[in-house]
């Protein structure tokens, strides 16, 4: 009997997890999980396209929810509204600040230089520690200082 009950238990473990995903508790961070994203003045498609976003993998802040919505902030404070199906809840970085943010092989300013990233450079991001984030721009690893990029951090 306990054979037949575990099935049925997974299948509905299975079901609600998307559900769970959409009560996340805001702020959160996400990235654009495609090619061209709209932001929209309002949540739904009657709203009208204020911002065309082109950045695969660009990271946002999501501070509200909305049925199928997201108001997402990005790194330069824009706000608007976007499909929460376009967003994926993998963890990136954009590099800001001034001038090239080196890209480390360890955690630590005498780490050996392995990269520079230029102001706007979207990558992936790992773990975080110290002040110094684990960071992926196409292959190209390295620790970042967490102050040279947004994404990291609490939203």
């Amino acid at each position: 009997m306990k054979f037949r009950i575990l099935p049925i238990i997974m299948v509905a473990a299975l079901v609600s997890v998307p559900g769970q995903a959409q009560k996340r508790e805001t702020p959160y961070w996400a990235t654009i999980d495609t090619s061209e994203l709209n932001m929209r003045v309002g949540p739904s498609r009657e709203y009208k396209i204020e911002w065309v976003y082109k950045r695969d993998g660009l990271p946002v802040k999501v501070v509200r929810v909305a049925e199928g919505w997201r108001l997402v902030r990005d790194s330069e404070g824009t706000e608007g509204w976007v499909s929460g199906n376009l967003l994926s809840a993998n963890r990136g970085a954009v590099v800001v600040g001034e001038g090239v943010a080196a890209m480390r092989d360890a955690p630590a300013d005498t780490g050996k230089l392995k990269w520079n990233a230029a102001v706007g450079v979207v990558g992936s991001l790992g773990n975080c520690s110290a002040g110094w984030c684990e960071f992926d721009v196409g292959g190209r690893e390295g620790w970042i200082k967490q102050n040279r990029i947004w994404g990291a951090g609490e939203p």
